[in-house]
């Protein structure tokens, strides 16, 4: 076992500027508010989103349920890159050629747009030019490297097979893309926010929706009696809270990924890598507050819920950094949840074909920087009357059936088979077994409960069946949460909401 130690409480980097620089927003509550777009969810899709529609004079209102860029866009590897690693075969396979090239013209303008607005603007967010890379260690990964170099040619994406990398290790093959990007999210959506309001939209934090309804208007509720009531909503919460619309809770999977920031004595590399093999590895670079290079080392995901000793993942990464780049210390680590779509497009667009004034974004498969900054751009343009030719590919009403109906029926038999093994699940662990800085599912009279006992030994008792759709839900030791097996809903030890789809907490038994 490596002395490293990894840090004892999950904390992102990136969210360490928006507590330095961040400012406090207020909460909408016990108010009726009439705008003309309100935007549900203030992450990267959501801010650019409210930034365009103010700007072209639009009444906007941001509301996030906690604090702004709290959720998935301040816990990822901020990379900004077409290379999605090996995707275009398939979307090549499943959508054809013409679609296939869509969906790279729509990320490749995304990531233009993010580098000329941080111009624009003059962001200082450590906005840098780098090349990606997908490389392989064996021959079978090598394989699928020459396939998807083959699916470049058909799309003309300008990459190059290379077997030299900056990594530490040799390769057998690689397939490098020029001209990609990387930055720090959180610096570069800060200022956004304060264009926002310089152009007269509003910024709730801490106000959660409760429901969406309504078509002309939309009305949206939340769960302190606030009200707004718009002509567009857009819902760009991650998993879109009015999931039973368009029955996305069942055309959504549902990942989580482990981020671990390492120092290292050992040569750092530029660019951005991520492996053809398993278990996936994906490597970048950034500089902390003192202008030293960090090594953000990600991967081991699982499904969500479905982890086992959530620790055991960050021990992984940790073995990977010591192993190939002597790391020495690791400063920061945190996680994301990521959604894939049936079809591996996301879901961006009306929630359903017949309410076209509520829209949704979801569904960007660990590629949010730039598939969330296409959903501001279509989404944007949509509110506007304006055409964009990306409509028909993200529209969330598409249904081909290959290979969607096959990913549909094998999405949900896992979720069904983990709604009846929670209800089965047997357990004897007693309460008073816990040790403090613990939880985890306990019998109490005679009933399944879960429990932490926190590092001064007080305890909190919550029912662990979810409030979305009743999964029963697993302990996170690593993020000290309550994630639901089904649909990827989190809550906090004390049963508040993290994530959802779920917006109601859960019953407290006693704390």
């Amino acid at each position: 076992m490596n002395e490293q130690k990894i840090p004892k409480e999950s904390y992102s980097y990136w969210r360490k500027a928006a507590e330095e620089r961040g400012l406090p927003y207020d909460k909408l509550a016990n108010k009726n508010l009439q705008v003309d777009v309100t935007i549900v969810g203030a992450g990267i899709t959501g801010i650019i989103a409210a930034y365009l529609l103010s700007r072209e004079g639009k009444k906007v209102a941001l509301v996030e349920s906690g604090k702004v860029i709290s959720g998935t866009t301040g816990y990822t590897t901020a990379k900004i890159s077409t290379q999605h690693g090996l995707m275009y075969g398939d979307l090549i396979k499943h959508h054809g050629e013409e679609k296939a090239a869509l969906y790279y013209q729509a990320n490749d303008e995304a990531m233009m747009f993010l580098r000329s607005l941080t111009e624009e603007l003059c962001i200082s967010c450590e906005f840098t030019t780098q090349p990606s890379y997908v490389y392989a260690q064996t021959d079978k990964g090598s394989d699928q490297i020459n396939k998807e170099a083959e699916a470049y040619k058909k799309l003309n994406i300008p990459g190059e097979l290379t077997t030299e990398t900056e990594l530490p290790f040799e390769v057998k093959n690689a397939l490098k893309l020029n001209n990609q990007a990387q930055f720090h999210p959180v610096k570069f959506l800060l200022p956004l926010l304060g264009e926002i309001k310089a152009n007269g939209g509003l910024i709730f934090e801490h106000t959660r929706v409760t429901k969406v309804s309504g078509d002309s208007p939309v009305e949206v509720l939340t769960e302190d009696g606030g009200e707004i009531t718009s002509e567009k909503v857009i819902v760009s919460t991650h998993f879109p809270i009015n999931d039973f619309k368009g029955l996305y809770f069942s055309r959504l999977d549902i990942e989580r990924s482990y981020i671990l920031a390492a120092k290292t004595d050992s040569e750092i590399p530029d660019g951005m890598y991520l492996s053809a093999d398993q278990p996936k590895r994906s490597l970048r670079y950034t500089t902390d507050s003192n202008g030293e290079r960090m090594i953000l080392f990600g991967g081991d995901s699982h499904k969500s819920g479905q982890g086992g000793d959530t620790t055991e993942h960050y021990e992984n990464l940790k073995n990977f950094a010591v192993e190939h780049f002597a790391a020495k210390e690791f400063p920061y680590r945190w996680s994301a949840q990521d959604l894939t779509t049936l079809d591996q497009v996301p879901y961006i667009g009306p929630v359903t074909a017949h309410e076209k004034n509520t829209l949704v974004a979801t569904g960007y498969a660990k590629w949010g920087m730039t598939n969330g900054t296409a959903a501001a751009l279509l989404l944007t343009d949509y509110v506007l009357g304006r055409e964009n030719r990306f409509e028909e590919l993200f529209a969330p009403s598409r249904f081909n059936a290959n290979p969607t109906v096959k990913n549909f029926i094998k999405e949900n038999a896992d979720v069904a088979k983990e709604f009846v093994k929670g209800k089965l699940d047997k357990n004897d662990r007693r309460l008073e077994e816990l040790e403090n800085g613990e939880g985890g599912v306990v019998t109490l009279d005679g009933k399944r409960a879960g429990a932490y006992r926190n590092d001064h030994g007080e305890v909190t008792v919550v029912d662990t069946t979810c409030t979305h759709m009743g999964c029963e839900l697993g302990w996170n030791n690593a993020e000290k949460s309550w994630d639901c097996p089904c649909h990827g809903s989190r809550f906090s030890a004390c049963g508040d909401v993290i994530e959802g789809p779920a917006v109601k907490p859960l019953k407290k038994i006693y704390d």
